[in-house]
C-alpha cells in the first residue's frame, strides 16, 4: 500500500500497518478533530486525530524509527474521545491526559491486539511502554515525533507556514541515541517560534477558548441530566453532537447553537466571560553544538526570551470576552 502525506511525501508501508490502520479504532480518529471544538467556530481549524497519527507514524519511518515504534505511532493517540482535549475541561482534568488513561482499555477492547498478533508481535510488549520508543515521546521541553507533527501539521493547514519551510526543518533533523536533535540554532529558533505560534496563537487564540469552553459546559450539562454517559465520548465528533441534539432539551440546544463560525470574541483582562489556563508546554530543542549536545536556550538568546514569555502567558491565562454568538 502507498501512503502519501502532505508533509512528508509517498511511502510504500507494511501490511501490518495498512491492517491496521483500516480497523475501527483507527478508522474512528477521522472523526475526532485535534482543536477540539475548534472547527465549530472556524472551518479552516479541522486537522483529525486521523490526519496527525499517520503523519506521527510516517514521521517515525522519515526518521529511520522501527516498524514496531511506527507502529506505536499510528496508535498513539486511538484512546482520544470525541472532540480531544474539551473531555479534560469536562472533568476539570488540568494535565489534560485524560485519554492515557483510557489507553489500555480502548486497545484491548479493539481488533488491534489480533491484528498485531497476526504479524507475531505482542500488544503488551509494543504499546504500554512508551519509554521504548524515543523518537515517539519524550517529555517536554524536548522535541519528539509526535510534538514535531502537531506543530507543522496545523501550523501547514492553517497557512502560517509554507510547505519550503517544513522541509527545510526537516532535513535538519538527526537522530542523536535514538533522540530528535537539530543540527542548525537558526531552525532550532524557526521551530520554537513556530511552536509558540501554536500553543498561544492557536490553542490559546479567544476564539478557541470560547469554542472549548462553551462545549466543554455544553457536555458537563449533557452528562448532569444523564443525556450522555462516559462510554459516549468514545464516538466521533459528528456522532456525540447529533446525540445532544436529539435531546430535544432546550438548554442543551441553546448552549450547542451558541457553538458557531459567527461568533466574535476577544481578549480583554478587564471585563471578561471565560477565564482559561491552558496546559503549560515549553519547547527547548537539542541542537548538535561542534561536538557536544545543547539545548537551544543555552546558546540562544532568542529562544530563552521565547520561552519566557510563553510561561508568563500560560501562567497568566486568557481572558475572553463574549462580544457576540
Amino acid at each position: 500500500m502507498i501512503l502519501s502525506d502532505k508533509l512528508y511525501g509517498e511511502f510504500e508501508i507494511e501490511k501490518v500497518l495498512e491492517d491496521l490502520l483500516g480497523c475501527k479504532a483507527v478508522q474512528r480518529l477521522k472523526g475526532v478533530h485535534q482543536g477540539g471544538a475548534s472547527y465549530l467556530v472556524n472551518e479552516k481549524w479541522n486537522v483529525t486525530r486521523f490526519d496527525h497519527s499517520i503523519g506521527v507514524m510516517l514521521l517515525i519511518r522519515k526518521l529511520g524509527g522501527s516498524i514496531e515504534e511506527q507502529i506505536a505511532g499510528l496508535l498513539h493517540d486511538v484512546s482520544h474521545t470525541a472532540f480531544s482535549h474539551v473531555v479534560d475541561f469536562v472533568f476539570d482534568n488540568s494535565k489534560e491526559d485524560y485519554h492515557e488513561g483510557l489507553y489500555r482499555s480502548v486497545i484491548e477492547k479493539s481488533e488491534i491486539p489480533a491484528i498485531l498478533e497476526k504479524y507475531g508481535y505482542d500488544f503488551e510488549e509494543l504499546l504500554f511502554n512508551n519509554s521504548t520508543w524515543t523518537i515517539l515521546e519524550q517529555d517536554a521541553p524536548e522535541l519528539c515525533a509526535d510534538r514535531v507533527d502537531y506543530t507543522l501539521r496545523d501550523r501547514y493547514e492553517y497557512g502560517d507556514i509554507p510547505l519550503v519551510e517544513v522541509h527545510r526543518f526537516l532535513s535538519d533533523i538527526m537522530i542523536v541515541d535514538g533522540k530528535i536533535c537539530l543540527q542548525s540554532i537558526d531552525l532550532a529558533e524557526w521551530f520554537v517560534e513556530t511552536y509558540y505560534k501554536e500553543v498561544i496563537d492557536f490553542f490559546m487564540d479567544p476564539l478557541n477558548i470560547y469554542g472549548n469552553d462553551r462545549l466543554s459546559k455544553t457536555l458537563k450539562l449533557a452528562m448532569n441530566k444523564g443525556h450522555i454517559g462516559f462510554d459516549d465520548f468514545l464516538k466521533m465528533d459528528h456522532e456525540l453532537i447529533l446525540k445532544l441534539q436529539d435531546t430535544n432539551d432546550d438548554e442543551i440546544i441553546k448552549q450547542l447553537k451558541s457553538i458557531n463560525q459567527h461568533v466574535y470574541v476577544k481578549e480583554d483582562r478587564n471585563e471578561y466571560d471565560i477565564y482559561r489556563k491552558n496546559k503549560i508546554r515549553i519547547i527547548n530543542p537539542t541542537v548538535a553544538c561542534k561536538t557536544k549536545l545543547v539545548k537551544a536556550s543555552k546558546i540562544s538568546e532568542k529562544v530563552d526570551e521565547m520561552n519566557r514569555e510563553a510561561y508568563e502567558k500560560a501562567i497568566n491565562g486568557m481572558y475572553v470576552k463574549i462580544i457576540s454568538n
